[in-house]
């Protein structure tokens, strides 16, 4: 699907009268639900969910107990589970993690590195994005106002999250439900969150939870030379971005979620989802930074537009994709060298089958922290620098960029530590810019850098100093 284009440029929807009699005004929630913070991150999240429905059934800890207390001996049960269940849990581990579904059946991977970051694993066998969905779409009143049915719901969710590939070390459900807890805090910005719908929340929320549904943990590169079906299909064009948007369409009608709606409005939602999954195609970073830039440069950005709004969702998306970087540095450090491992491990899979080893998966040549400099210098901070500007800041986009600066000079001195004396370009021999100025100059890099097809991973090469290739 070519998306039809907001100035020419990128994909939108057509525009829908402000405060539409159809879908009626937005409940916004509380700044706390249920006593949750949005400062928490999505293990601490899942484990408040699961505490307070038990207090909320009444479980063995007693009505008398308070919320605080619950939690805290919650935790403390979840502990002395995880200790029980380890042995098991790294077995099956292990036996999955030998395995990559990629069309070669039965291809078994040697033992990992072993280096990746124990993220518990326990939460990819949980219903962890089923709860998440179902507890976001309670406090928006997204079941009431669209008469959503709760079998149909959790059925829907239920095959959204097994459609994730749990063996995957980074594309699996955890990083779904990490993404739609993001995008759960983007949706509350105070410039945002006064003007949006209830639409606009469904689909914004639904888009997070499916953008990478039955993702196969290698990229569209390997795609395309293994001639995989899904590049014929989608003819090599966002070929993965595709296929996650037509399987969670596929699944909205299996599961019938949007039946009981007239037809011209399913079809609405399936292609504004479409519109939403497809934006985080990162080949495409370019063309919404700069439309972006454009709208705040010239400052007309009319939120009570849906084109405007939904653009802005699309932008909401894509800096919820790829944030951790934006996260405290330990939680983004694993999501970082998980990364990573699945990158090596497609590297491995072409070494198996003499194919060209990509940028990014050889783990003799391309380091964590080179890969993770890059990827922060011309991915994730342009995009961050500019929705700083969009919430004008807000305390979420200060301390989300006082993390990523953070990351990022942690991550560079690691990378010149490991780098040979003769070979090194320290950061601190670069002249200082203007932040804007050093956005345009990592642009002007992307536009010129002839692996721009590569998309999402960002290479950098430290021996000769070069601009990132894509």
């Amino acid at each position: 699907m070519r998306d039809s284009s907001l100035g020419g440029q990128v994909g939108v929807c057509p525009d829908e009268a402000p405060r539409s009699p159809v879908w009626g005004p937005l409940r916004m929630p509380p700044v706390t639900c249920g006593g949750l913070s949005l400062a928490l991150e999505l293990p601490a999240l899942i484990r408040q969910l699961r505490a307070a429905w038990r207090a909320r059934r009444g479980g063995h800890l007693g009505p008398e107990r308070s919320q605080a207390s619950t939690w805290v001996e919650a935790e403390k049960e979840e502990e002395v589970e995880e200790v029980k269940h380890d042995i098991e849990d790294r077995s099956a581990h292990l036996e999955a993690d030998g395995r990559l579904n990629t069309g070669h059946a039965g291809v078994l991977l040697v033992e990992r590195r072993g280096s990746y970051p124990l993220i518990d694993l326990r939460i990819l066998k949980s219903n962890s994005l089923v709860t998440l969905l179902c507890h976001l779409f309670n406090v928006y009143g997204l079941i009431h106002h669209f008469q959503l049915d709760m079998v149909k719901l959790h059925r829907f969710l239920g095959m959204v999250q097994e459609d994730y590939h749990s063996q995957n070390p980074y594309h699996n459900a955890v990083h779904a439900a990490d993404v739609t807890q993001a995008m759960y805090c983007y949706l509350k910005e105070p410039k945002l969150a006064e003007q949006l719908s209830p639409l606009d929340v469904f689909l914004g929320l639904m888009a997070a939870a499916a953008h990478d549904v039955d993702h196969p943990g290698v990229n569209q590169p390997f795609l395309i030379k293994t001639r995989h079906h899904l590049a014929s299909l989608y003819q090599n064009t966002s070929v993965l971005e595709s296929h996650h948007w037509r399987s969670t369409v596929g699944m909205l009608r299996e599961s019938g979620l949007l039946s009981h709606l007239p037809a011209d409005m399913s079809q609405d939602i399936e292609q504004q989802l479409g519109s939403l999954i497809l934006a985080t195609d990162i080949s495409r970073q370019n063309e919404f930074l700069l439309t972006f830039r454009e709208h705040l440069d010239n400052q007309d950005l009319d939120l009570q537009l849906a084109s405007h709004r939904h653009f802005i969702l699309q932008i909401a998306l894509k800096c919820a994709d790829v944030c951790n970087p934006c996260r405290v540095w330990e939680l983004s450090r694993q999501w970082s060298e998980r990364v990573c491992e699945e990158f090596y491990r497609q590297g491995d899979l072409e070494r198996k089958f003499d194919l060209e080893i990509s940028p990014l998966c050889n783990q003799q040549a391309d380091s964590v922290p080179a890969i993770q400099t890059g990827f922060i210098s011309y991915i994730v901070e342009p995009l961050f620098e500019e929705w700083h500007r969009f919430t004008e800041p807000s305390l979420l986009s200060r301390t989300m960029m006082g993390h990523l600066h953070k990351n990022k000079a942690r991550w560079s001195r690691l990378r010149y530590a490991h780098t040979p004396p003769d070979t090194q370009t320290h950061p601190s021999a670069e002249e200082p810019q203007p932040e804007g100025a050093r956005a345009r100059t990592r642009m002007r890099d992307l536009d010129s850098d002839p692996h721009c097809s590569f998309g999402y991973q960002c290479h950098v090469e430290p021996q000769s100093g070069s601009g990132p290739a894509l």
